[in-house]
């Protein structure tokens, strides 16, 4: 799964460095993520995964890290494969 979010955020992140070389748990947003790229990657992450983000996931911790990407596409697709 977090190779697949590390292609998507090379894709989608706009970041002034590769996505390979940040740490998992690293701050996106610090790294150069602006807000309107985190909109285009979670587009790419609901086509990837085929989830939707709810409203509640929608905010900058959800995607503060490929750490706490994981864990939210971990939720969201819990269940579905059973």
């Amino acid at each position: 799964m977090k190779n697949a979010i590390y292609r998507l955020l090379g894709e989608h992140g706009r970041l002034p460095v590769a996505a390979g070389t940040i740490a998992s748990d690293a701050d996106l947003y610090a790294a150069g993520l602006t807000s309107f790229a985190a909109v285009q990657l979670m587009l790419g992450l609901e086509d990837e995964f085929d989830v939707e983000f709810p409203e509640r996931m929608l905010n900058r911790r959800s995607f503060a890290s490929v750490d706490a990407i994981a864990a939210c596409i971990a939720e969201l697709t819990a269940g579905k494969a059973a």
